[in-house]
């Protein structure tokens, strides 16, 4: 594991990319230096809760810890087989117009989930 004294932590901030981590490297900078997590909160301008965990998380996990976690996102709206009607829906002509519409236009866009969420049982 990586220790406290044995890192530069300034060099490790200037070498990154993404601004959380060298917010994450600043403050543990800081903390080797000495100061406490309320001094390095105000001169961060983050809030002390963020520092203790930062600290914490590289007591228990080292540089490791610290990197961003992949997050799941948003559940998704349509379960499969209703995306997979609406993919069907999209490819087949319409049904609901003589004429052939615009399938890029907003309100056809609009119309027709309108009218296929009531078919599929969505409302």
């Amino acid at each position: 594991m990586d220790s406290l004294n044995n890192l530069d932590f300034k060099k490790l901030a200037s070498q990154q990319k993404s601004i959380q981590m060298k917010m994450r490297l600043l403050a543990l900078a800081h903390f080797k230096e000495g100061h406490s997590r309320t001094q390095i909160a105000k001169f961060l301008k983050v809030s002390r809760t963020s520092v203790n965990k930062w600290v914490q998380t590289f007591l228990e996990e080292g540089l490791e810890g610290l990197k961003e976690k992949p997050r799941t996102g948003r559940p998704a709206f349509l379960n499969a087989e209703q995306r997979e009607q609406l993919s069907q829906y999209h490819q087949a002509p319409t049904l609901f117009s003589r004429a052939k519409p615009d399938r890029t236009s907003v309100e056809w866009v609009k119309t027709t989930l309108s009218r296929q969420s009531i078919f599929c049982g969505l409302r």
